[in-house]
């Protein structure tokens, strides 16, 4: 008997593991492992700092397109062929990005991982919840969205290490550990077609509602940006502390994202989601105004941890409080 309940715990469980490693990938190293690599691509010369700028200006605008292109991308191929296909531009990415050939061919593949980290979260979660337990559910989706935290976690630890080998070393090994997780969630997905796991969705919801949800992710990416881009350059070359020190508080940053998504629905239970997201919309923009005023090691410290423990809430926050 407990042979047969650790056989269907497993197969319960590997669609969780697939869903983390997705969005590991695609947001946690493709999109948000860049911001170490900030300093490193000026100092190595291989771009301007406006540049930089531009290139991470680049995924950004991929992943919204990732993120309104996967639902046709998935009802055409099916949501587990289109999720392997993601994770391989996104791992492909990576070893592109170790030839800076051009600008325009940065650029091209940058974009390219932002389209792959937008379709992968936008898919993920969706197509494994509805094979889970509705007794599980929460803790599933809290598992598979921890991913982007610690992608954060890790590119922060990975990314100082690498560097001692280079800047092309780095890229390659990003790439190597974004092929890895992919072939460890390649069997690991729910074979159903996409249309198949949407079949009872949720009634449409009011046009007011769909506004307001918008509004609110706006200014949810807008007061996550400082962050998201410019908190380890800010450190190493605007404080001068150096590359280690700003992947110290990204490290941070990304234990606070792996925090978030398990403590939001516990905190928005007990007093609501729609306060849960007032509160978190003020602490946000207090957090980041904190350092115009300091940037002491506590400081750097708390903005770093608490804003990225509201970033997966919040997001999960907008959409339940707009659709309740």
């Amino acid at each position: 008997m407990a042979a047969v309940v650790r056989s269907e715990d497993i197969a319960n469980w590997r669609p969780v593991l697939a869903g983390l490693c997705a969005n590991l990938v695609g947001v946690g190293l493709a999109r948000f492992a860049y911001t170490p690599l900030i300093p490193a691509l000026i100092a190595a010369h291989w771009f301007s700092p406006s540049a930089t700028v531009y290139l991470g200006a680049a995924n950004l605008a991929g992943y919204l397109g990732g993120a309104l292109l996967a639902r046709p991308i998935a009802a055409r191929t099916g949501s587990a062929p289109a999720l392997r296909a993601m994770m391989v531009v996104a791992s492909a990415a990576f070893f592109a990005c170790a030839f800076p050939l051009s600008f325009g061919w940065f650029f091209a593949w940058r974009f390219a991982s932002g389209i792959s980290g937008g379709a992968l979260m936008a898919l993920a979660a969706p197509a494994v919840l509805p094979h889970i337990q509705p007794s599980r559910r929460g803790l599933a989706s809290g598992a598979i969205f921890t991913g982007v935290g610690l992608g954060i976690a890790a590119s922060g630890t990975l990314v100082p290490l690498l560097m001692h080998a280079g800047l092309a070393q780095t890229w390659f090994g990003l790439g190597a550990v974004a092929l890895l997780l992919t072939v460890i969630s390649w069997g690991g997905w729910p074979r159903e077609q996409f249309s198949e796991i949407h079949q009872a969705s949720a009634p449409p919801s009011p046009r007011s509602a769909l506004v307001a949800l918008y509004a609110e992710y706006s200014l949810n990416a807008i007061g996550l940006v400082p962050h998201m881009i410019f908190l380890v350059d800010f450190v190493a070359r605007g404080l001068g502390r150096g590359l280690v020190a700003g992947a110290q508080y990204w490290v941070l940053f990304g234990i606070g994202a792996m925090l978030g998504p398990l403590a939001s629905g516990r905190i928005a239970d007990r007093i609501g989601f729609a306060s849960a997201l007032r509160c978190a919309f003020a602490l946000q923009a207090g957090l980041v105004a904190l350092l115009v005023f300091s940037a002491s090691p506590l400081s750097l410290s708390i903005s770093s941890i608490i804003t990225a423990r509201w970033c997966p809430g919040s997001c999960r926050w907008c959409w339940a409080a707009c659709m309740s």
